[in-house]
């Protein structure tokens, strides 16, 4: 019997600004010689046992008192970009959990957060090779173009925030996390791929592509990528 792995309790932070061509995101491309490798990515990592120590809590979708990710965000800011975001308020709106096949899993807690005044980015040029501010559109066509790689919790972030013009907007449509437990379906033929369903999906234990129901997935094909959410029959 395969041994299910413990998922990493990790935190992950959105640096938005408001920018004449609308909202923007902080996007920093990982080392291509560690996990993520060559991803672009938003700030984040791991929860550290001293992140532990804060006590501000965030609501989870799973059991855990929530403490210790809203001070690795801040934390993972500060080290991978040289954020401070200390006195910053910051918007908790989404947990992602991957399938338990997967080797090695993070169960992400995903925060949002208004970039402060006369930000300075500073990457460390370890674990961070590069940064660029993007809108979620052009990040989204970048990906599409080939010119970037990013994974699915990003993409579906990026998808989510191209919807609002401004960073108030964004974070004043934030009510309560939504959880993103994942199970995944590998896709054959001549458009192969992956479909990632999450709770919530009619097909999220049946995995069955075409069951008439709520639908809440998203598509990674060869062809493209796209997020699919909706509440009644097909």
């Amino acid at each position: 019997m395969t041994e299910i792995a413990e998922p990493i309790d990790a935190a992950t932070v959105v640096v938005a600004r408001d920018s004449t061509e609308g909202l923007e995101v902080l996007m920093l491309r990982r080392n291509s010689k560690i996990y993520f490798g060559g991803m672009w990515v938003f700030p984040g990592g791991k929860v550290d046992p001293a992140d532990r120590a804060d006590s501000t809590a965030v609501a989870v979708c799973d059991e855990g008192d929530g403490r210790g990710f809203h001070a690795a965000a801040i934390r993972e800011a500060q080290e991978e970009a040289g954020i401070d975001l200390s006195g910053t308020e910051l918007h908790h709106f989404a947990h992602w959990l991957p399938p338990a096949v997967r080797p090695k899993r993070f169960s992400t807690q995903f925060f949002l957060a208004a970039a402060p005044e006369g930000l300075d980015i500073s990457i460390d040029h370890g674990e961070i090779t590069d940064h660029h501010w993007m809108t979620p559109t052009e990040a989204l066509q970048r990906r599409s173009d080939g010119e970037i790689e990013m994974v699915t919790p990003t993409f579906c972030t990026l998808d989510w925030l191209r919807g609002f013009s401004s960073v108030l907007e964004a974070c004043s449509a934030v009510r309560q996390p939504k959880c993103f437990h994942t199970h995944i379906k590998e896709v054959e033929g001549a458009d192969p791929g992956m479909v990632a369903f999450y709770a919530g999906d009619v097909s999220y234990e049946s995995l069955d592509l075409d069951a008439k129901g709520p639908r809440r997935r998203c598509y990674m094909l060869k062809s493209s990528w796209w997020w699919e959410e909706n509440s009644g029959n097909l």
